[in-house]
């Protein structure tokens, strides 16, 4: 099928990422890393609110008791829109200094999952550097256990409509891979962690992602001017060529879940030199993908 992808907010953002539907309030929720900045956009107005964050911001989620639980480098925290408030839920994630959060995703029990990478960029895994990027859990009681090591650059979380796999993958150009774990809902475990797809196979590397109702699973291609969709079995089922070089994250929104938005780097981070491709590079995107999404529920913390 074709799929038209036009530009809904012309944000001109330098890093957009971390894009989330917030349901009960017909919201995307998404961020502006190298602002750093939190953002809100009305799709049916048309309207994007925006709130300066006191540091690095990596992911958000909207929360079950109002407002959004956001991970910053302080750690993670509740957000109020209404007064612009930030407030510590948990400041041990995400650990060492000089780290931040980056792509996150909450899981169908309402847990919030995220992993952290350098501020100062990845190491070097082509040069056997160990990854010392980290995945969190947020647990409802404010808990924060720390459930994998040894990653690079950590993206792609995702979770089954039906709770019983979780994704992971890295976008480091010497790892580009997607993995999936078996994972048990009630306990929050994931295990029997394997390759799902490897990315060698397409243009672009695995960035953020998001889950359909048919539980396939849709990969951001960063570098690869693409989105992909990839079955529950591991296969391409389709490529959308996108306007934009290096998208980010996605997510389904809209009242029927049919909507698929999506955020990608803009000036500044884009090829030198394919400014004139990509003029809108930075905005939010909106694509019919033909099947109807999967929005993870609201942070129970």
């Amino acid at each position: 099928m074709t799929s038209t992808v036009d530009c809904v907010l012309d944000a001109g953002a330098t890093l957009g990422e971390g894009i989330v539907w917030d349901a009960s309030a017909q919201r995307l929720w998404w961020v502006d890393i190298a602002a750093p900045a939190l953002h809100r956009f009305d799709p049916a107005a048309g309207k994007n609110e925006t709130w300066a964050m006191p540091s690095a911001i990596g992911c958000v989620a909207p929360r079950a008791d109002g407002g959004a639980v956001v991970g910053l480098e302080d750690g993670w925290c509740a957000f109020d829109p209404a007064t612009g408030a930030v407030e510590i839920l948990n400041a041990e994630a995400p650990g060492a200094s000089g780290m931040r959060f980056n792509d996150g995703c909450v899981d169908p029990a309402g847990r919030f999952w995220a992993g952290t990478m350098p501020k100062a960029g990845p190491a070097n895994a082509a040069a056997g550097e160990p990854g010392n990027g980290l995945l969190f859990r947020l647990d409802a009681d404010g808990t924060s256990p720390r459930i994998l090591d040894g990653l690079y650059t950590q993206n792609g979380l995702a979770f089954s409509p039906d709770g019983s796999v979780m994704y992971l993958s890295d976008s480091h150009p010497a790892v580009r891979t997607i993995w999936a774990f078996d994972f048990h809902l009630e306990s929050g475990t994931p295990t029997n962690r394997r390759v799902f797809f490897d990315t060698r196979q397409v243009a672009g590397r695995p960035d953020g992602a998001a889950m359909d109702a048919e539980g396939c699973y849709w990969m951001a291609g960063i570098e690869g001017w693409q989105v992909v969709r990839i079955t529950p079995a591991g296969g391409i089922d389709r490529i959308i060529e996108v306007p934009v070089e290096k998208p980010t994250c996605l997510a389904f929104g809209g009242p029927r879940l049919d909507t698929l938005y999506l955020t990608c780097m803009g000036p500044g981070l884009i090829t030198p030199g394919s400014e004139a491709r990509q003029p809108r590079a930075g905005g939010l995107f909106a694509l019919n993908p033909g099947v109807p999404g999967y929005a993870p529920p609201p942070c129970a913390a």
